[in-house]
């Protein structure tokens, strides 16, 4: 039987989780934390808020589905608030909607479009929100962002839809969560030199990275080898750390005590013909997504005549390599597996 939304909603228990600014969430907390306490006491859900000094927070939701709607209704009349007060002393006359924005698996964006958009149009007629779900992921995460944009209460019906859709395809395979960088804060080095971008600070302690920090343990799915999803992460944060490449026009960084030019090892794979379109997707969509993901650069030599497969040539840190070799190796596992491209 499908999951239907009723009097009372689904009795499961999910999470979702919202990417606010930090005015956003300052309403959210309120004074003291007053108002983020009431939401929790009121609506029976866990309310989480990211820490840190960033632009943008993740405010986490879990509870069963009820719980949740009421948590989401309680947000969005409190951001319908916000508008009334801040529109008392301007001169606008069209009053702007309330807007929410969902983080979403990617692997899940695909149901909640439906084929050829029929699912997301049946969501945007049915509650009357705007629902747009963004092309690209997040940086360096596996999810996407889900804007939904209206009055509270079609917000709170388009919610409760979108958590059906959830429920009904879970995701596939290991999600690397968004998490948003801090705000950057000038790095005091040993030498006393001081830089304002912290991945060059995290570039400069590679070498201590590889040495304390073990790449990932890898387990067999099918006939391939992919690192334990509790890894998976650890892995994605090291190989962000560092990129041997220098992006175009820009110089690399020197740090006292580190070559410059950081070694990059090169591993290579054979993929057979018939599966190399999911590597590739379409137009390049699939493999651009594991470069700029794993920081790797990735060639994928053209089709020998009479060979049965195709040489995979990735270069990079051995971080790097591992997530590139995670990545493929993933969309290999669910397309033999029968689970459709991710």
């Amino acid at each position: 039987m499908e999951p239907k939304v009723n009097e009372g909603g689904l009795n499961v228990t999910l999470t979702i989780r919202l990417l606010m600014h930090g005015k956003e969430v300052g309403s959210i907390i309120g004074k003291k934390g007053e108002t983020v306490k009431k939401m929790r006491e009121e609506s029976g859900a866990r309310i989480n808020i990211s820490e840190g000094n960033c632009p943008e927070r993740i405010v986490t939701i879990t509870g069963p589905t009820d719980a949740i709607f009421k948590a989401f209704a309680m947000i969005a009349f409190k951001f319908e608030e916000d508008i009334d007060n801040s529109m008392t002393n301007s001169t606008a006359t069209s009053k702007p909607p309330v807007t929410l924005r969902l983080v979403v698996p990617a692997s899940q964006c695909g149901s909640l479009i439906g084929k050829g958009g029929s699912k997301i149009k049946e969501i945007r007629e049915s509650t009357g929100a705007q629902v747009q779900v963004a092309g690209d992921m997040l940086p360096n995460s596996t999810e996407r962002a889900v804007t939904i944009s209206g009055m509270p209460d079609a917000i709170i019906q388009c919610v409760k839809q979108i958590c059906v859709v959830m429920l009904e395809s879970p995701p596939k395979g290991a999600t690397i969560p968004y998490r948003p960088k801090p705000a950057s804060a000038p790095v005091i080095f040993a030498g006393g030199q001081v830089r304002a971008d912290p991945l060059s600070a995290s570039a400069a302690n590679l070498s201590l990275l590889l040495q304390h920090q073990p790449l990932p343990a890898y387990t067999i799915q099918g006939q391939y080898a992919i690192p334990h999803p509790d890894q998976l992460t650890k892995l994605h944060q090291l190989a962000m750390q560092h990129t041997p490449f220098t992006p175009l026009g820009q110089t690399t960084p020197g740090f006292p005590g580190m070559d410059a030019n950081s070694p990059a090892s090169t591993h290579e794979l054979a993929i057979p013909n018939d599966l190399i379109g999911c590597i590739i997707g379409r137009q390049g969509s699939k493999i651009n997504e594991i470069r700029q993901m794993s920081g790797a650069q990735i060639k994928i030599a053209n089709a020998a005549e009479g060979s049965t497969e195709r040489q995979i040539t990735i270069t990079g840190s051995p971080a790097n390599i591992s997530l590139a070799q995670y990545l493929i190796n993933a969309r290999l596992t669910s397309e033999v597996s029968g689970m459709g491209p991710l």
